[in-house]
């Protein structure tokens, strides 16, 4: 990867963590994402999927609806997506079956990774399309944002639970 790709991949996944301090906003886990073509932002998206009662409403989801919208088709080609977090099975099925070329992620996600964490779904053999996959790209403060936030909700509940007990 050349200095050039690098800082590129930086100031698109740092807007994807605009998108993801929106989420955190609304309640939402933090993720976000943004989709490039020809080296814009055509798209934006978070978690969202509190705020609209929808279990598909993830970041990347949002980004690839609001992207099929400006680019007037389906397919996402020659696009990548930037996403704060590595990719759901969902959201991983969703990038194949959209075309999309390129994927960069920051943090891994040891737990539903479908990007090389826990499943490679975007570069298995056995589907019809596989994308070029970066990962940890500002990975380590991705992740400390998602720590952060998962902190602060345990932190609230705890709180919660200490104020029931002192009201009995």
């Amino acid at each position: 990867m050349t200095q050039e790709t690098l800082a590129q991949d930086q100031a698109f996944m740092r807007a994807a963590m605009e998108e993801a301090e929106r989420a955190a906003e609304f309640g939402e886990i933090p993720v976000g994402a943004v989709l490039v073509h020809q080296g814009e932002i055509i798209a934006r998206g978070c978690n969202q999927s509190i705020t609209l009662n929808d279990p598909s409403a993830h970041a990347e989801m949002q980004a690839i609806r609001a992207a099929g919208e400006v680019l007037n088709n389906y397919r996402m080609l020659d696009c990548t997506l930037y996403v704060t977090l590595e990719p759901c099975p969902m959201c991983a099925g969703l990038l194949v079956h959209s075309r999309i070329k390129r994927l960069v992620f920051g943090a891994s996600d040891l737990k539903t990774g479908s990007c090389g964490s826990v499943f490679n779904l975007t570069q298995s053999e056995k589907l019809n399309h596989q994308l070029e996959v970066t990962s940890g790209v500002l990975g380590e403060e991705c992740s400390a944002n998602l720590s952060a936030f998962f902190k602060k909700r345990r932190d609230e509940k705890k709180q919660q639970k200490l104020a029931k007990r002192s009201q009995r």
